[in-house]
């Protein structure tokens, strides 16, 4: 593995690469992983049944879980947690410590008491557009978009729908305003 001293630079399939190259006790990443070309991985990951496009840095402590996907070009921050029903498009940009969630609703145990199954509850999806970004500590909650080129102010709760090119913040976020499509912001005056 190559890269600079706590990366791995890895090649698409995981599981063609965990075949050939020696394992690191420092990265868990499961063997039906699908990396991209160029992506790039800190230590301390754990990756399982994903899909992480080409060119992709995932940092330090970071999940992503089965069936979630990320884009060409993004950029994962340390300690985020990307769950099963993401889909994140190509140059995303993601913060430290951003928490996405696929179920509006959850519970450790059923009617009954038995502890849930995956087959008690059903995924939620959430995915975020081609160019956005969300700042470090923001949570996403399930059955939402977020738009074009939006922008997620660090540490907001994003309960709905962000539109393309808004900025958002607070909790819950809230349109601050709008930028326009070279990512500069709108004059006040100007029509979104």
């Amino acid at each position: 593995m190559s890269g600079k001293p706590g990366q791995a630079s890895r090649t698409a399939p995981a599981q063609a690469q965990a075949q050939t190259a020696e394992p690191s006790p420092y990265l868990a990443i499961a063997a039906d992983v699908k990396l991209g070309e160029g992506v790039k991985l800190s230590k301390f990951i754990n990756l399982y049944g994903c899909q992480v496009g080409a060119n992709s840095k995932i940092g330090a402590f970071v999940e992503i879980q089965k069936n979630a996907s990320i884009g060409c070009n993004c950029k994962i921050s340390s300690h985020s947690f990307i769950c099963e029903g993401v889909t994140i498009e190509d140059d995303v940009f993601v913060g430290h410590g951003v928490t996405f969630i696929n179920d509006s609703y959850p519970r450790a145990t059923t009617a009954g008491g038995g502890l849930q199954t995956e087959a008690d509850w059903k995924v939620e999806y959430t995915r975020v557009r081609k160019g956005a970004s969300i700042g470090s500590g923001a949570t996403i909650l399930a059955n939402l978009e977020i738009g074009e080129k939006a922008l997620v102010g660090a540490g907001s709760v994003v309960t709905k729908n962000v539109p393309a090119y808004a900025v958002v913040a607070g909790n819950p976020a809230k349109v601050l305003r709008y930028l326009k499509a070279d990512g500069k912001e709108k004059s006040s005056g100007e029509s979104i």
